[in-house]
């Protein structure tokens, strides 16, 4: 493993506040896992792959993510329980404060860029307490050329500090941990946290700002790949959902796993230049993409190994939520650069834990647009402390605590696109049948990617369809390589009327939950919901 030696480029943070810092600049990410190593603060594999314990914050913090409300902000952002306001003075003092933080110690700094479409680039240098961090940067943001960095000049900063402790009376926040973002100083500021999906969420956040309202561009929350006739594909959904596992196609090359911009040319770009998969109960027999890209230069955060560093995928006593970063080029089968054109098929991804939805449903453009800005999922078991039976999840465009703008403003762009583009759009449930959780069994995946390559394929275009009797939603009767009695959920379930009560039940949920969007929705997207309750 490399050390790195007293020739290493360093710069100066001092224009930043952080003075006598030493800077480890652009390390390789072979440097920063020997850092990481030399320093106690992880393990190596058996597959040489990096183990790290994120600390106390396994997973994402919404309640302590904010934005600054100044003038650029207080009339675009949908403010409330996602986006929370916070005040631009008390902003500059916590600054201020992790700079100082930051200041005297051993730190790391990365020069890098999100967005794969040339003209849509955003520079981003990002500063970390940590050197596994600046190694997850350089796995997830896109990594400019040697030749590049002698003319760099960043737009966005990421200052990030896993040990800084904020004080909430003095500074703010709700506790000692926050992610803010502060529009007008383009700066994102994560403190008092390690999970490092804070830090790219943060530039999430801030695209999905940036690219709508200055760009004209739609910014997604998906996973995307593209044919061999160059037909790109898009697949929206929450966390466990398969956004990631869905969209590794062997016979399609992958265009990203997570984030992405729809333009106004038509094209797909992914922001990121790698993938943060869960890995939970991972396999090579189920998912070989991801288990094969875990080699040198991964990271895997909140595993548990056994003392010859072998990791034991299903044990999630740290947390549920155990990831691994790569970088995209781990994948063999890829999209280079991470661009795509031609969007033909649309999938909004569901794990419907009460077994009521079709594994596969084609929507009109209004049920498009009502399932979009729903967002469904549910939460099982021992997801989070407190559930132990299924619950409804809704997240607005599949991706709510990312979105800064109104949902419907996403949801009428996304609309607009799907029909000038002539998109087919399906709505695959990869969660129960036959039952709720409990009762029936989870999809087959192998099922679940028979029915996507036969979209893809165009193989249902002919297909005769029949309506779900609660959700109005398209089914197909026959589908390659699927048995035809899970195409309609209601057969599996061994007593009907009981199938009914849950159909009711959940559409119920749907309603309620769109109550707060009524006002915004148009009559064709209202009648995309459920037809009877």
């Amino acid at each position: 493993m490399l050390a790195h030696t007293q020739t290493t480029k360093t710069i100066s943070l001092e224009n930043y506040g952080i003075r006598n810092a030493t800077v480890h600049y652009q390390l390789s990410p072979e440097e920063l896992h020997y850092d990481t190593l030399e320093h106690g603060l992880g393990t190596e594999t058996n597959s040489g792959a990096l183990a790290i314990n994120t600390g106390a914050y396994t997973g994402r913090s919404p309640k302590d993510r904010f934005i600054v409300k100044d003038e650029i902000t207080r009339d675009k952002v949908w403010w409330g329980d996602i986006n929370i306001p916070f005040d631009a003075a008390k902003f500059d003092k916590l600054y201020d404060k992790v700079a100082n933080y930051l200041s005297d110690k051993e730190i790391y700094a990365r020069d890098a860029y999100a967005c794969a479409e040339e003209k849509y680039r955003l520079n981003i240098r990002v500063v970390n307490e940590y050197p596994w961090s600046n190694m997850f940067a350089y796995n997830m943001f896109l990594r400019p050329e040697e030749k590049e960095l002698e003319s760099f000049k960043e737009e966005w900063l990421i200052l990030n500090a896993p040990g800084f402790k904020a004080n909430p009376e003095v500074d703010g926040t709700r506790q000692e941990n926050f992610a803010i973002l502060n529009f007008r100083k383009k700066i994102a500021l994560i403190g008092g946290t390690g999970y490092t999906g804070e830090i790219k969420k943060g530039i999430f956040s801030a695209l999905n700002f940036i690219l709508p309202v200055d760009k004209n561009t739609l910014p997604m929350h998906c996973s995307a790949n593209v044919g061999e006739d160059g037909d790109t594909a898009i697949f929206f959904g929450l966390s466990g959902t398969g956004k990631t596992t869905l969209s590794a196609d062997p016979d399609r090359k992958l265009i990203g796993d997570d984030e992405h911009g729809w333009t106004k040319e038509n094209t797909i770009f992914n922001f990121e230049g790698g993938c943060y998969a869960k890995v939970i109960n991972l396999t090579d027999e189920n998912e070989p993409d991801i288990y094969r890209a875990i080699k040198p230069g991964a990271i895997l955060e909140n595993v548990i190994l056994d003392e010859d560093g072998n990791v034991d995928f299903s044990d999630t006593s740290i947390t549920q939520n155990t990831r691994v970063s790569y970088p995209i080029h781990h994948i063999d089968n890829i999209q280079v650069p991470s661009v795509g054109e031609n969007p033909k098929n649309i999938f909004f991804l569901t794990a419907d834990a009460f077994g009521v939805l079709p594994p596969i449903s084609k929507l009109t453009p209004g049920q498009a647009a009502y399932h979009f800005i729903s967002g469904y999922t549910a939460k099982v078991a021992g997801t989070e402390a407190g559930i132990d039976e299924p619950v409804p999840s809704f997240s607005a465009c599949f991706g709510a605590p990312f979105m800064p703008l109104h949902p419907t403003k996403y949801a009428e762009m996304l609309s607009a696109k799907m029909k000038e583009a002539g998109v087919n759009v399906w709505l695959i449930n990869t969660g129960w049948t036959g039952g709720p959780y409990g009762t029936g069994n989870r999809m087959k995946l192998k099922y679940t990617r028979a029915m996507i390559s036969a979209a893809l394929n165009g193989e249902l275009k002919d297909a005769e369809f029949s309506t779900h009797n609660m959700f109005g939603l398209q089914m197909p009767l026959n589908c390659p390589n699927v048995p035809a009695e899970v195409l309609n959920p209601r057969n599996t379930w061994k007593d009907t009327a009981a199938y009914d009560k849950k159909a009711g039940e959940l559409a119920n949920s749907f309603k309620k939950n769109f109550e707060k969007f009524e006002a915004y929705a148009n009559d064709e997207i209202m009648a995309g919901g459920p037809t009877s309750s």
